[in-house]
């Protein structure tokens, strides 16, 4: 199994002391730059070494919770049934996103909810 990344996910409001534009503002004093935007999702990384990244997010579109972190693997599809078979619990189903990725959320023991993912085929990495 090869993992890609992780990526922390934290939850923003909309406008205020804690929205994306002021976290995209403080992480560009780190270094970050914004790589996606999608209104309710933003990912900055770091241009030297693109697989160091921080997502922001005030709300999730297309599941229950906003994750705690994001973990893109090689192959979901092995990790999903390797996720399954043990029991762990699932907070959301494996499948396609409109932006290229397949994906699934699972509560780890201390009840973080993690979004594991793979790019699809054919879509290039982001």
């Amino acid at each position: 199994m090869t993992i890609r990344r992780i990526v922390p996910d934290f939850q923003v409001a909309e406008g205020g002391e804690d929205s994306m534009a002021t976290n995209a503002h403080f992480y560009g004093l780190l270094g970050f730059e914004e790589v996606m935007h999608q209104g309710w999702v933003m990912t900055l990384a770091s241009p030297s070494n693109p697989t160091a990244q921080i997502s922001f997010l005030t709300e999730e579109r297309t599941a229950p919770v906003v994750p705690d972190l994001s973990v893109e693997v090689e192959d979901v599809d092995a990790v999903w049934a390797e996720v399954v078979a043990s029991g762990a619990e699932i907070v959301r189903e494996l499948r396609d996103e409109a932006w290229g990725v397949r994906r699934f959320f699972v509560r780890d023991p201390g009840g973080r909810v993690v979004n594991v993912l793979g790019h699809q085929r054919g879509v290039a990495d982001r």
